[in-house]
């Protein structure tokens, strides 16, 4: 599990030349200077993860998408192709999360929401973190929702649904059958977890730095 800053400006991001070209596309889209930044970091970032696990260089990696859960149709998970690993990206105002596993894998990273999208949001989740949120005192219901709702991400993208599941279908306050779910210590403005398909529980090492050479 990687842990990551982002630089403010897209000229401090280091060899964008890896990324492909709907990646390029994508980042160019952006408006804002920081924001193409933050997708150009994280996704060059994920190319070094895995290039240093699969022995492949950065820019040969591919990538496609396995089939949706809900539909069947090709926008499920992101995959390598090969597959050798299972990977998860999240990326939210200057914070990158790279998750990496030999199981289905999610991570997910939010800012911390204003109190109008807590009380909207929360009237969409499972009864049990709707009262989790609910009996919190009110200058910690950011916090906790933020919690609540990155957990659920990281859930549903291990999944492969994403937002296509119902958000009250699943308590992710608690131990959810099949998967471990593990709160990611990302400092008071964020709320980050990453979701496990294991049976067992096991630890998540978490690196703040990229592999280099």
């Amino acid at each position: 599990m990687w842990i990551l800053r982002a630089p403010e400006t897209s000229r401090a991001v280091s060899d964008l030349t890896v990324l492909d070209e709907t990646e390029r596309r994508r980042m160019a889209a952006f408006a804002h200077d920081r924001v193409r930044a933050l997708y150009g970091f994280a996704h060059v970032a994920l190319r070094t993860v895995l290039s240093g696990l699969t022995g492949v260089a950065p820019g040969d990696l591919r990538f496609t998408r396995a089939p949706c859960p809900c539909c069947a149709e090709q926008h499920g998970r992101p995959v390598l192709t090969p597959a050798p690993l299972e990977f998860s990206l999240s990326h939210s105002r200057g914070l990158v999360l790279i998750g990496v596993a030999p199981t289905p894998i999610g991570v997910d990273a939010e800012v911390l929401p204003g109190p109008e999208v807590v009380e909207e949001l929360t009237r969409t989740l499972h009864p049990a973190e709707r009262a989790e949120i609910e009996a919190a005192p009110q200058n910690a219901r950011r916090a906790v929702f933020a919690r609540l709702w990155a957990r659920k991400e990281a859930y549903l993208k291990g999944l492969g649904t994403g937002l296509g599941r119902d958000l009250d279908a699943d308590d992710v306050s608690r131990a959810v059958p099949g998967w471990q779910l593990t709160d990611l210590p990302v400092g008071p403005d964020h709320a980050a977890a990453v979701a496990v398909a294991s049976p067992v529980p096991h630890g998540v090492r978490i690196h703040r730095t990229l592999p280099t050479g």
